[in-house]
């Protein structure tokens, strides 16, 4: 059984800095990719970033230079720094982790984090 928490989440002004926290933990190999999503009320969860078992990162074009993604591997988490935040950054955060174990492999979701910029 696995698990993923995301915590980080709060309200801050525009301009501000948050960080965000993707904890995996249970009983599995080692973990592939991990994407870091956002949903506003209304509309679909957008791909934010991700980052790949290589360390390769992704960013959507709407946070590049803004967002950075990074891992620890030893923790077995992945954190999204958010920076020079916006009031459209708004949303709910969620991390997806996919998995690796024996005899299986899947994709899981944490609860999500609210993220409010205030203007």
């Amino acid at each position: 059984q696995v698990q993923v928490v995301e915590s980080g989440g709060g309200l801050v002004q525009a301009g501000g800095s948050l960080r965000l926290s993707c904890a995996a933990s249970g009983s599995f190999s080692s973990i592939d990719r991990v994407g870091w999503y956002r949903q506003t009320p209304g509309n679909e969860r957008e791909l934010v970033a991700h980052i790949a078992a290589d360390g390769n990162t992704w960013y959507d074009d709407s946070v590049k230079g803004r967002f950075a993604i990074a891992r620890d591997i030893a923790k077995n988490t992945v954190y999204l720094h958010m920076g020079s935040l916006q009031p459209e950054d708004t949303a709910v955060y969620s991390c997806n982790v996919e998995f690796v174990g024996p005899t299986w492999s899947g994709r899981f979701w944490g609860q999500g984090t609210q993220v409010t910029v205030a203007s």
